[in-house]
């Protein structure tokens, strides 16, 4: 029989009794240094997640600012509107709701498409609008189904509305959803919670003075994410109000003389370059680009033929035309190469010295004798071949170059146009070719590689009313802050042209005035009994002529015929306004493009019509 070892047994029940005991020691001193890491050491830290779980930071956007005409017509509102919002977070079944949602509130395939478009731009628990812009009734309808429909709910805003919409498209612009590539470009943390942003125009230009700054509100939530209760906030500052040179009458009178013409119209005040008015012919009504426009809209605009979308005034890009030869003249006078009283004949042709090649003038049977008055006032294509040859194209060049030809303005909208003031290096560069002699006679007469924009016909038209003195355009007038009533003028911008000789100038001047007002004018049908135009109409070829054809105008298709142009200031002792007129495929300047000038001026100096 084996007895007990009773010592070794005890030995053994001690050693774990020990190694439990440490074990235990070593968990109560591991619970101990974890409940002093979290409650001592990072104390902090968790209260500041708590806290965060508990609040949270709504952005809070600020009213965007309002836009005015010089008279103080509003052109560009907010008005208040509700939306149907969905926060993918709140909502289990996306899908399924969307379909419930559809019964009870009208959804189509665009707010279907326009709704998941922008939900990959969010956040999931950001809102996203599937229906925009409900009428009272279908307010009503969802709030008596609102318990159903958990992470839905309707919110207020404000939309940016434009009230004479076409007859402003091409100046102002228009807000639309903020993009991925706006985000890029602009300070996010200030468009928290903004859904829109200037697209083109003004409200592109002026966008972080119409925008103005987010606020910020701290708010209590409950576990289900309810808003409990406000504990701080940060009121947002409304952007500033713009207010306009821009008669919003006179834009108005400019679009209905157009009638169904397409074109453009700009009118700037020479004293200062304010765009007066700023017409695009036809257009487009910005509004329906605000909440995104549907596919089969837009793709409408841009197969229209009459491209609606496209700002003539700012980026057409057209022949000048005779309008050039006020400046020719100018430049002829300035730099030697002709005197105001020489003169040259017209038999109806030009010929280049050892060419038989003839360079026709629109006059078949030529003018006869011509001296720099009569050659502006009648438009004598021969007598500005001449001077055009005399002068050479570098020196052409230089001097048209002072008036803004060939560059931009600078006027405070985006998407100008440089139009092109063709040069030896131009062509070497573009079309890897030598400068002709020939190419120098047709630009005398503003055909040829040369174009213009009616704006910078219009700024350069307000250069010679202005005595040298070119103002750059500009839409905006000033700023104006809506709490404190602080009005920020946004101050003209103006170079010197030289003046070699004042009288040059005066004589040119003279001669613009004897288009409208004199006996054998080509724009004499529009002179008026209240105040007296000086002006020069324009004639832009569509496609060249052969050498031995005739231009019928009747027999064309009217996109093959000439553009119409005229270019003025007015009244002439002390100029108020210079307009610039293209009338697409119009063909007479003096005919179709003076009168609508005639209009205009009339509007803005008779202010029979320009109140609106």
């Amino acid at each position: 029989m084996q007895l007990k070892d009773n010592i070794r047994e005890s030995q053994a029940f001690l050693t774990r009794t020990i190694v439990a005991g440490m074990l235990v020691l070593a968990t109560i001193l591991l619970l101990v240094s974890r409940m002093v890491q979290l409650q001592v050491v990072d104390h902090e830290h968790f209260t500041t997640l708590s806290r965060e779980n508990r609040v949270k930071l709504v952005p809070l956007p600020p009213t965007r600012g309002l836009i005015y005409d010089r008279n103080g017509v509003l052109l560009a509102q907010n008005r208040p509107a509700y939306s149907l919002e969905i926060t993918p977070e709140q909502v289990e079944d996306l899908e399924g709701t969307l379909g419930e949602l559809a019964k009870v509130i009208e959804i189509g395939e665009e707010d279907l498409e326009r709704f998941w478009q922008l939900k990959k731009r969010k956040r999931r628990f950001d809102s996203v609008p599937i229906r925009i812009d409900l009428s009272q009734d279908e307010t009503a309808q969802f709030a008596v189904h609102r318990h159903r429909f958990p992470g839905v709910d309707i919110k207020a805003q404000l939309l940016r509305h434009y009230p004479h919409d076409i007859k402003t498209n091409h100046v102002l612009g228009y807000v639309g959803r903020v993009s991925q590539a706006d985000l890029e470009q602009i300070d996010a943390s200030n468009y928290a919670g903004t859904s829109h942003i200037g697209k083109n125009g003004v409200e592109k230009t002026y966008e972080s003075a119409l925008h103005g700054v987010v606020g910020l509100e701290q708010v209590e939530v409950n576990a289900a994410g309810r808003r409990v209760r406000t504990l701080e906030q940060s009121a947002p500052e409304p952007g500033v109000d713009v207010h306009l040179h821009l008669d919003i009458g006179l834009q108005e009178v400019a679009m209905q003389a157009f009638g169904d013409n397409n074109g453009a119209a700009v009118a700037i005040n020479p004293q200062n370059g304010g765009v007066l008015a700023f017409v695009s012919q036809p257009g487009y009504d910005p509004n329906q680009f605000v909440e995104g426009i549907s596919t089969k809209n837009y793709r409408a605009l841009q197969q229209d033929e009459d491209r609606p979308l496209y700002n003539r005034a700012l980026r057409g890009q057209y022949p000048p035309g005779s309008t050039v030869k006020p400046f020719m003249g100018l430049a002829g006078l300035e730099r030697g190469a002709t005197t105001y009283d020489s003169s040259i004949y017209c038999p109806g042709f030009y010929q280049l010295p050892g060419n038989v090649h003839r360079y026709r003038d629109w006059k078949k049977g030529g003018h006869g004798s011509m001296d720099l008055e009569s050659a502006i006032v009648q438009s004598c294509d021969v007598y500005f071949y001449r001077l055009a040859h005399d002068l050479g194209i570098d020196q052409l060049h230089d001097y048209l170059s002072q008036f803004g030809f060939g560059d931009r303005t600078g006027i405070d909208l985006t998407g100008e146009s440089t139009g092109l003031l063709p040069s030896r290096d131009w062509k070497r560069r573009a079309r890897r070719q030598p400068w002709y002699p020939g190419e120098t006679l047709i630009m005398g007469i503003g055909q040829g590689y040369y174009l213009a924009t009616p704006l910078q016909l219009a700024a350069a038209t307000a250069a010679i009313a202005n005595n040298g003195i070119f103002y750059t355009p500009h839409v905006v007038d000033y700023l104006r802050d809506r709490d404190s009533g602080e009005i920020n003028p946004i101050p003209p911008h103006a170079k010197a042209i030289p003046i070699g000789a004042q009288q040059n100038w005066e004589d040119v001047r003279n001669a613009m005035r004897d288009v409208v007002e004199g006996a054998r004018g080509t724009a004499k049908r529009i002179r008026s009994d209240h105040y007296q135009i000086a002006g020069k109409t324009g004639t832009a070829q569509v496609f060249t002529v052969a050498q031995d054809a005739e231009y019928e105008e009747e027999g064309l298709d009217k996109k093959l015929r000439d553009h119409a142009l005229f270019v003025a200031y007015a009244p002439i002792e002390d100029p108020q306004i210079a307009v610039a007129v293209v009338v697409e495929n119009g063909g007479h300047g003096g005919a179709v493009a003076a009168p609508i000038a005639r209009q205009i001026m009339d509007a803005y100096l008779l202010r029979e019509d320009a109140e609106p």
